[in-house]
Formats: C-alpha cells, structure tokens, sequence
C-alpha cells in the first residue's frame, strides 16, 4: 500500500504512531511521506528503495544520506538541513524533521549561495573517511569528449590532451574535505524563514566546494532544470558564497572555478539522469541523437557548457587550449542545429 508507512516496532516506539499519511513527489528510487503523528507532530518519513538499483546500492545510498545529514546537522548557526530523528537502517527508513517551506520566490539564489557556502563549510581533515571522496571526471571522461570533437569535425589542439590530463590531477579530491550535497538541484532546498535547507543527500561526498559553486555558472549540470545564470547575478551569488566560506573557516575558497567547470563539461554522463549513469558513452550519442533530460536537451546543456568554459579559459594558463576546442565545439553544434535553445533564466526555476 502507497500509503503505508514503514515503521516497525522500533520506530513506533521512538517516533511515534502515524495517524495521518501523504505520499509526496519523489525520484524513482525512494519514497517519501508527510505523516502526522497521534500526538498532531509532523515529521517526514524517506524510505530508499531498490527500484531500478541493486539492493547494495540502495544501502549505500541510505548511508551516504544518513551520513551527510548527520554531518550537516553541526551546523551551529540556521540550520542548513532537516534534522535526522531516527532510522531503521533494515528498511532503509528514515524519519526526519518536518520542515515548513515557504515556497516561490523570484529571489531565491543568495540564501541558496549562503546555505550551501556553509553546509561545505561543517567538514575538514578530520572527517576524512566519513563519507567517499567526491568522484569527478576521468581520464575515459577525456578521451570521451575528444572522441566527440572529431566526430563532429572539430580540429583538437594537439596540447588539449596535456590541459585535460593536467586538470584532471588538479580536481583530484583527496586534499579537499567540503561537505559535498551530491545533487544540490531545484527541488533539493528548502526556502525557510532561517535560510535554506537542502534535502536529498543520497550523493553526499567529501570534496572541493568549487564543484557545487560551479552550479550557477555551468547549468545545474546533475539537474532536471538546467538554467543559466549571468552577469550581475551570477556575480552576487558568488560573492555571497566566497565571503560566507572566509567568514566561516577564515580562508579563501580553494582551487579554482573554472577548473570545477571544466570538470563537468568533460562528464558525459552530466546529461542524462542518475539512473541513466554509467551505461553508455553519452558523448557518443549526441552527433546522432538529442535526448531530453527534463524539457531541456542534450545538445542544449552541451553548448551552454562550452560557452562558459570557452568564456572563462580565453586566459587561463592551463586550459586555453581547452578553451578554444569549447568554442569551437560550440560554434560547430550550432551551425548544424541552429534551433538549439539557450538554457531558460533562474526566474524560470520549477516550484514544487
């Protein structure tokens, strides 16, 4: 039954007896409910399911996202997540405290900037081992997006493979312990009178901050709702961010931006959905096909991520050759599918 929610005798016993349920939008693989409690407490209750996974998987999952919102809940100041109040790790159940969002707001971007500045702002050295390494592009990744370059007749510099190679030794994780959220969508945060809290932390990770600042600039790239940010805003945004982090940690944010951007542009599998991950090259489909993530397109993620590594690597010392293939990549996806859209503005965002 849907609307069954999965408390065993334990739960029962520290949460509570559910008496009213609601089964909520959620991803494919879990299924989330409001529920009343006998006592009129609300709590969320988010059970992970194998549906369309392996149950090992489904078990990493639930620990990476009762992991990363344990973690996130140190937050000393507004908190930056709900609150963990039980599990039965047998089910894969979690209970959660209820979170009241405020809902639409055409100016949701800088709590958005501040609250994940300081959700990557918890961890350090010391949490090492406390959830995996952020896991980013791959030499096969490299070689993927050149192999999509010439299938599509655009010259390589012969220094590109160098760039990549060398950029991929500077996104190497491993010095960077940032509370990661793994997939800080629209749609994963709530708008509260605090501040923001993101929700869904089944992809939690240890890494570089830079690479979920990067969202703004390189489109959303884990999301359904792809969007672009520019100029004035885009600037605020990271601004806001930057100082948050040095307010936090007394330090500048590490590593450089459009290394992060780079890192995604270089990631097939950053155009089609998670379940949709590591079974095909998705660079190779896109000179035949232009499948659809959302109401956004594959060719149009592409090109609006070209665009903003060519912008941001005219002057780069390591990757300006990379620069110039991204620009001619783009050049060359437009000319033969000039009806590709730009990606919509962050006013268009979807409310839930």
């Amino acid at each position: 039954m849907p609307n069954r929610v999965p408390f065993n005798e334990a739960l029962l016993s520290t949460v509570g007896i559910p008496e009213l349920t609601r089964l909520l939008d959620s991803s494919p693989r879990s299924r989330v409910w409001r529920v009343q409690l006998a006592d009129q407490r609300l709590v969320i209750v988010k059970q992970i399911t194998d549906d369309g996974d392996t149950s090992a998987d489904a078990n990493t999952r639930f620990a990476r996202e009762v992991a990363g919102l344990r973690l996130a809940g140190r937050a000393s100041g507004p908190a930056v997540a709900p609150a963990v109040l039980a599990t039965d790790p047998s089910s894969r159940v979690l209970v959660l405290e209820h979170v009241d969002d405020l809902g639409e707001t055409s100016d949701w971007m800088p709590g958005y900037a501040e609250s994940l500045a300081r959700l990557h702002s918890l961890t350090g050295p010391a949490d090492a081992g406390a959830l995996p390494v952020w896991s980013g592009p791959t030499a096969t990744d490299a070689e993927s997006f050149l192999t999509l370059a010439r299938a599509l007749d655009v010259p390589v510099p012969p220094t590109v493979s160098h760039e990549l190679a060398g950029l991929l030794e500077r996104l190497d994780p491993t010095a960077h312990h940032a509370l990661l959220h793994g997939d800080p969508c629209p749609g994963n945060d709530l708008r509260t009178a605090e501040g923001v809290r993101f929700v869904d932390f089944e992809g939690a990770s240890l890494g570089n901050g830079l690479i979920e600042l990067a969202y703004f600039r390189i489109g959303f790239p884990t999301c359904w709702c792809a969007m672009s940010v520019t100029a004035a805003p885009l600037k605020e945004v990271e601004d806001i961010y930057r100082t948050t982090w040095r307010d936090l940690t007394g330090k500048d944010v590490p590593g450089d931006l459009a290394d992060a951007c780079a890192g995604w542009l270089i990631q097939g599998d950053a155009l089609v959905e998670r379940a949709h991950r590591r079974t095909v090259d998705q660079f190779a489909r896109v000179p035949a096909e232009d499948f659809e993530w959302g109401y956004i397109s594959a060719r149009e993620r592409l090109v609006h991520r070209l665009g903003v590594v060519a912008g941001m690597t005219r002057d780069h010392d390591h990757l300006h050759a990379v620069g110039r293939l991204s620009s001619a990549l783009a050049d060359r996806l437009l000319e033969r599918w000039p009806t590709l859209r730009p990606l919509p503005a962050p006013d268009a965002r979807p409310w839930y």
